[in-house]
């Protein structure tokens, strides 16, 4: 039987738990790379191997730019929920501009 979920450390026995409930055939807990061999006599479980270290291919294409007219604005209620920081970020500004003899500001 195979079964899909968010596999993890502490998701791993409760999923097990109920599916042992209505199952009791052999069963494995998919995990990235993880391989099945199935013949009619036996069913062979194991992991792949894999060099992490691949380059990607070259594209066959230049990317295309992103389109400036087809930028979606942020929406009135997400602009709305911006907090006013610059008390809390203004002495850090402070600290650095006087160390490094700089004039830098904050975005509004």
């Amino acid at each position: 039987m195979a079964y899909h979920f968010f596999k993890d450390f502490d998701t791993t026995a409760g999923i097990n738990d109920r599916v042992r409930t209505t199952y009791d055939g052999p069963l494995s807990y998919a995990e990235d790379y993880m391989v099945w061999n199935i013949t009619k006599d036996d069913i062979r479980v194991r992991m792949a191997i894999y060099d992490e270290d691949v380059w990607p291919p070259l594209p066959t294409e230049k990317p295309q730019l992103p389109d400036p007219n087809a930028r979606i604005p942020y929406s009135d209620f997400i602009v709305g929920g911006k907090y006013d920081m610059s008390d809390v970020i203004q002495p850090t500004y402070d600290e650095i501009n006087k160390e490094y003899g700089l004039n830098e500001k904050q975005d509004d």
